[in-house]
């Protein structure tokens, strides 16, 4: 497949809302974004005729600052473009509230280790002869109203098609990467006779949440306004609801593959929206990227091409257990070093180090290990802990700033027992530093709200063990005491959420006290094969190439 990847031969694009590149390229906020950039690195190493297109957003997400009681204040993170991408020439317009916006793009190319290259177009409104306010459309990832939103995703989904067509590619699959590009779906429309069988052989639809506000939807006076009362406002009533816009459901209407992002996320999916189909792919990473410098020369000495084939982390057993460890302790230094000198603490390297960094949102429950302040004291007494946190809330969730408060309080509260750390402004390269150098990736989510979820599969392929509740790719990956430790109970147990927390609640101080800690402390070699059996089982499996070679096998051939 690879001769046709430079040139302007036939390809798959892949449209996301946020894509996470690299730390200096702030167009990402959180899972979503750094599943498309995993997605585009594998596509680079197999060699795909692969295209993404997403928005330009040169105001990034935002810059996270927390003062000494937690209370987060955004800032812009302000990029320029022209530092890691080419402009093209080529211009398109979009008609938004009766005018037309110019849209431009960027050339970004992902080159692989392979050296296979990916382009990725980033689009950008932000041109003379646009007015101010429809040059502010690519301004910030997921900021504004519900307005701004909908342009973006006229944008993103209209522009893009018209963009790829502009520069003369041939398409032969739109993959949606969530709701916010179903727009696409329209403008393939207008250009295939308004034909929806012809449209549903173009499109493949990955759906992300099973949180009901995960979905967007669109009044349809807002849709009146923005898009115009002609055929294109029925076309969106008839595939896209009645009553309002709904993204997800505009992408389910007219894809031939469907997904969702784990086996549990599809029935949950099967369930929000009954009638309709779904497939499952399960999530996962980039091996290459979330491996730390430290296991990456583990690797290359012992496991010879595992960056480019992770299956052959299914041999780590070749790789000694003191070298295992010693590459652990590196990393190990490596964070707490960073936590000492960021939040002047004195965390120390031979405690067990608890880690949670994700977005911070109520349903992640992120103050979980906190409940029963009395319970963990006690744990702690069994053994020392000292935990790392890290994580950005949305603008506007105002609960999830409030859970960073909430954990600076305890931090306090627990001052002189047990060391609590919340590094500000959570990115790529602080993610890869706190995944591989905890001993424990806590993960608290509510079930059944996590679709998939994919810094576990991170820690593993550094050796950290898992420590989670039974929601998203942890069903599939969990094997109690051989690949981590569960929290909780299985999905299917007949409990209120009052009784299933008091389960978790009780789980959770358990396994720390009594197994994880004594093995921790007392038994090394069991550590260190808990160790051994996340790279072998989990790694070798929950990776991007993995999933990739089922795309392409099963939605876009």
């Amino acid at each position: 497949m690879s001769n046709v990847i430079g040139g302007k031969g036939r390809k798959i694009a892949y449209f996301s809302m946020e894509i996470g590149l690299k730390k200096d390229i702030p167009t990402y906020s959180g899972g979503l974004g750094i599943l498309a950039g995993d997605t585009i690195r594998a596509s680079a190493d197999l060699g795909l005729p692969f295209i993404s297109v997403t928005l330009i957003n040169n105001r990034g997400y935002f810059r996270q600052e927390l003062d000494s009681a937690g209370r987060q204040t955004e800032h812009p993170q302000e990029w320029s473009p022209s530092d890691f991408m080419q402009l093209l020439s080529a211009e398109v317009t979009v008609r938004i509230q009766n005018k037309n916006v110019k849209v431009r793009a960027w050339l970004y190319e992902h080159r692989s280790l392979t050296q296979e290259t990916v382009p990725v177009l980033f689009l950008d409104t932000d041109i003379e002869g646009n007015s101010l306010e429809d040059r502010q459309i690519t301004y910030s990832l997921y900021g504004g109203d519900r307005r701004y939103r909908l342009k973006q995703e006229m944008v993103l989904g209209i522009g893009g098609v018209r963009m790829l067509k502009e520069l003369g590619y041939s398409i032969t699959k739109y993959h949606m990467n969530e709701g916010h590009s179903s727009l696409l779906v329209l403008e393939l429309l207008r250009q295939n006779d308004i034909s929806p069988s012809k449209v549903k052989e173009l499109c493949v639809f990955t759906t992300h949440t099973p949180i009901e506000s995960g979905h967007d939807v669109f009044s349809h006076d807002l849709v009146m306004e923005l898009i115009g009362q002609n055929s294109d406002f029925e076309i969106l009533k008839k595939y896209g609801g009645e009553n309002q816009l709904n993204m997800t459901l505009l992408g389910l209407n007219l894809s031939n593959y469907v997904n969702g992002v784990a086996k549990r996320h599809r029935q949950i999916s099967e369930q929000m929206f009954p009638g309709y189909k779904f497939n499952s792919i399960t999530n996962g990473v980039h091996s290459y990227t979330w491996v730390c410098s430290h296991f990456r020369k583990l690797y290359d000495t012992y496991l010879p091409g595992w960056a480019n084939e992770p299956e052959l982390l299914v041999r780590v057993r070749s790789i000694p257990d003191n070298e295992i460890w010693d590459a652990h302790r590196l990393a190990k230094k490596e964070l707490i070093d960073h936590v000492n000198i960021e939040c002047g603490l004195d965390m120390e390297y031979d405690t067990l180090t608890i880690g949670f960094a994700r977005r911070i949102t109520e349903y992640k429950r992120p103050t979980l290990i906190f409940s029963d302040l009395k319970r963990l004291r006690k744990v702690n007494e069994a053994g020392k802990i000292q935990l790392v946190f890290a994580g950005k809330a949305h603008p506007r969730d105002i609960q999830g700033k409030q859970f960073i408060e909430k954990i600076f309080e305890y931090a306090e509260e627990l001052k002189g027992e047990i060391k609590v750390a919340y590094l500000e402004n959570y990115d790529m390269d602080l993610s890869l530093k706190i995944v591989s150098g905890v001993d424990v990736w806590l993960n608290t989510p509510k079930k059944p709200l996590e679709a998939s979820g994919t810094s576990g599969m991170k820690a593993a392929h550094n050796g950290v063990v898992n420590f989670s509740v039974l929601d998203g790719w942890w069903i599939e990956g969990c094997v109690e005491g051989v690949t981590g430790y569960s929290i909780g109970p299985k999905p299917e147990v007949d409990k209120s959420p009052e009784q299933i927390e008091m389960m978790e609640l009780d789980d959770l101080y358990n396994k720390l006290e009594y197994i994880m800690i004594p093995k921790y402390y007392n038994r090394k070699d069991e550590w260190v094969n808990l160790m051994n059996n996340s790279i072998e089982i989990i790694a070798y499996y929950f990776n991007s190439h993995r999933m990739m070679h089922r795309y392409v096998t099963e939605a876009y051939l």
